[in-house]
This record gives structure tokens, C-alpha cells and sequence, in this order.
């Protein structure tokens, strides 16, 4: 519910009474992933999304239904052989909703809004809610910020909300969202519990150096991304807002002294389209010893071989120099300031997801490459295992409707 912590937020300082359907986890091809929301207030306005249109008309009428009744429901979704046109992911995958009212009355309200709160001012923060577990812990919820200090909880049971808030703490760092299981030692309530952490950190940063029209056009397609971006050049003429009024911040310095000075971490992106000598090394050496997620540069094969070579003169090893994607951007044969931003930005893309930038037409591997992925030894799915709360069973009651898979 965090994906749509803005809407959300202004609800709530609205006083608005609303209930919110969550993807907890997914199997297969699915349209969202984790986290994912749909959520529908008393007038019946829905924002948010959970599946992309497949199966939207159910779960909002699931979301009506918990502002009715009060009661958090999990339910299953996937393709029915029977009637593909039913209720169901007729793309091939199965996602588990949970459903919870947030109503006024609510126990858990007053973590979800601080957490929505906290989302929308885009300061990290995690939430924890049970997804399967003991009724007496239906509608709980852990509001966790870094450092691990925690708001809320599971009633009466502080051992379990210190192994929570450790967990969410871990994801928080990640910046990922997903399930995890704890098993009946560590939930100190008697049986295993499945918990769903929904992570929300500020966005990742793009940092462009040069001041350059393909750089202008980079700008709007990070921010489509959804980065906040920064543009660096060392020329105060062209690094100005006039040039880049779409940009977070406009720097002008010399790169690798910004570089040096600026906060990075492992879900920055550089772009580095100075294509100068002057510029490149000294930015290069630096960039490609920083635990930063991608580092690319602008330039023709020559360029970049010259550049590599400096490079090398200038002490950069094979192995760093094996991390630069130069010349930058997927091969798309573009030409236009418009066209290189995409390639650029699509590069980006498939570093981050495991793609290979192959056509999908013909192939046979998964669309979907982090599908199912989690944390090792803490998140699995949201059933399976003895004692774990199947869709239906004693977790949280099954949902009429829908298509079980």
C-alpha cells in the first residue's frame, strides 16, 4: 500500500475511512509484484492497481466488503482453464491478495497512516503486517524506520515484535518488499507466521554528467523512471534550469569533485555523457570503485577504446573497468537525442532486472526475471508448510469470489 502512499495519505488527513487489497506474493507471469495496491474508500473511488486490469473488478469489490464488515481477508487469483474470461490472471499467474479495512476503529490505522505519512514525505520506512498466522493478531501492524525503531505491534508480545522489527529492518535496508516466514520459536505465539514488510525508501539516484541535449532528453526519462535526478557539468552556461527544468538538481562543478562529495548507494545509476578526455578519466576512475548499481559513458567504439586505455594508464584494473557500459545504451539503432535516452534508459532497465535485452518475440524465457525472487532463508510464499495459513484456512477467512488457482 505504500506504492500509493500520496493518494493515501491526503485520505487520511481527510478522515476518510478506506480498505486496501495488497499483493502479497505472486507465481508465474504477474503484471505486480509485492506491494502492489488497490484501494477504495466509503464513496466507492478507487486508486492504485493490483493486477494491471485482470482481475480489478473483484478485488474492489473485496475492498467494499472489508469497509462493511471490518474483516481482512487474503484470497487467491489465477488463470481458470474453465472460463479465462472469469475473475482470474488469464496471463498464466497467480497472485495472493490480502484485503484490509482501515477504518477508524481500526487497531491497526494509526501505524498505517504514520507509515503513509512517512512514504509520502519519501522518508524510508517499512510496514509489517501479518498475513497468516493466529486471528488474535489479524489487523496488527509494525511501522519500522532505520535504525529499527518501531511503532505499533503485535499486541502483548515484545519478543515478537523485536524479531519483526529486525527482519523489516533488513528489508527496509534492501529497499525491497516481500513476505517472510517466522517459524514457532521466533513468533513466540505458538504456531509459524507469515509477515509481509512493504518497504518504502526514497527514490534511487540518476546522476548525469554533462550538460548535453542527449542529457536533457535522459532527465525526462529518469524521471519517468521514476529516479530523482541530478545533472552535473562543470560549464555554468549550459547547466542551467532553463535547460533542464524537469531535473531535481543542477549542479555545476567539476564531475568527479561532485562525485567525491555527493551520497551514492547500490541503486545509483551514472551517466556519464561529457565525452571528454578531461572530464571522463578522473570521473571514470572514481565512478567505477563506488558500490553504485550502474556506471555508463557516451561514445563512439573509438572513443571508447581510447577512454579505456586511459583508463588503464590511469590505474583502473580489468575487473573495474569490466563494470563500465561504454558505449552506453541497448543497441535499439537509435539516432535522436529522444531514441539514445531510451536505449540508455533500457539498458538501465535489464542491468536491474536480470534482462537480456533480447526481443521477447520467439524466446522462451520468463518476461518476468526477479518473479518470485525474495531474500534468501527469510521470505517465501505466502502459503506451504505445516501450520502456514492457506487462502481459506485459519490465517484470515478466504474472500468469496475470485478464482483459485
Amino acid at each position: 500500500m505504500l506504492d500509493i502512499a500520496d493518494e493515501l495519505n491526503r485520505w487520511a488527513e481527510q478522515g476518510r475511512d478506506f480498505a486496501v487489497a495488497t499483493v502479497v506474493a505472486v507465481g508465474g507471469s504477474a503484471p505486480r509484484r509485492p506491494g502492489a495496491a488497490l484501494a477504495v474508500d466509503t464513496d466507492g473511488t478507487a486508486v492504485g492497481s493490483v493486477s494491471g486490469g485482470c482481475v480489478e473488478a473483484a478485488v474492489y469489490e473485496l475492498c467494499r466488503q472489508a469497509l462493511q464488515d471490518g474483516e481482512t481477508v487474503l484470497e487467491r487469483f489465477g488463470y481458470d482453464d474453465g472460463d479465462a474470461f472469469a475473475a482470474g490472471l488469464t496471463c498464466g499467474g497467480v497472485i495472493d491478495v490480502l484485503v484490509a479495512p482501515f477504518r477508524a476503529d481500526d487497531p491497526a490505522r494509526p501505524v498505517a497512516v504514520a507509515a503513509l505519512a512517512a512514504a509520502a514525505r519519501g522518508e524510508a520506512a517499512a510496514l509489517a503486517r501479518i498475513v497468516a498466522g493466529p486471528a488474535a493478531l489479524r489487523g496488527r501492524a509494525l511501522l519500522v524506520r532505520p535504525g529499527g525503531s518501531g511503532e505499533g505491534g503485535f499486541g502483548a508480545r515484545p519478543e515478537l515484535d523485536r524479531t519483526v522489527a529486525a527482519e523489516a529492518g533488513a528489508f527496509l535496508d534492501a529497499g525491497r518488499t516481500g513476505t517472510l516466514e517466522i517459524g514457532e520459536r521466533g513468533s513466540r505465539c505458538g504456531s509459524p507466521l507469515t509477515v509481509l514488510v512493504e518497504s518504502s525508501v526514497p527514490p534511487p539516484r540518476m546522476i548525469v554528467f554533462g550538460a548535453v541535449d542527449f542529457a536533457s532528453a535522459l532527465v525526462r526519462v529518469g524521471k519517468f523512471l521514476g529516479h530523482h535526478v541530478t545533472v552535473c557539468d562543470a560549464r555554468p552556461v549550459f547547466a542551467t534550469p532553463a535547460r533542464f527544468p524537469e531535473a531535481d538538481e543542477i549542479v555545476v562543478e567539476w564531475p568527479h569533485r561532485y562525485l567525491e562529495r555527493t551520497g551514492v548507494d547500490g541503486r545509483t545509476v551514472l551517466c556519464v555523457l561529457t565525452h571528454d578526455a578531461k572530464f571522463d578519466v578522473p570521473l571514470l576512475r572514481l565512478a567505477l570503485r563506488l558500490p553504485v548499481a550502474y556506471v555508463g559513458a557516451m561514445g563512439s567504439r573509438r572513443t571508447h577504446l581510447d577512454r579505456a586505455a586511459r583508463l588503464r594508464e590511469a590505474g583502473v584494473t580489468e575487473p573495474e573497468l569490466a563494470r563500465l557500459r561504454s558505449p552506453i545504451g541497448l543497441d535499439l539503432g537509435a539516432r535522436t537525442p529522444q531514441e539514445t535516452a531510451l536505449s540508455i534508459a533500457a539498458e538501465i532497465v535489464a542491468h536491474r532486472r536480470g534482462g537480456s535485452g533480447a526481443p521477447l518475440t520467439g524466446g522462451h524465457t520468463p518476461i518476468h526475471h526477479d518473479a518470485g525472487a525474495r531474500p534468501a532463508g527469510r521470505a517465501g510464499p505466502v502459503a506451504g508448510g505445516a501450520g502456514d495459513a492457506r487462502p481459506g484456512e485459519k490465517g484470515f477467512p478466504r474472500a468469496p469470489g475470485g478464482v483459485l488457482a
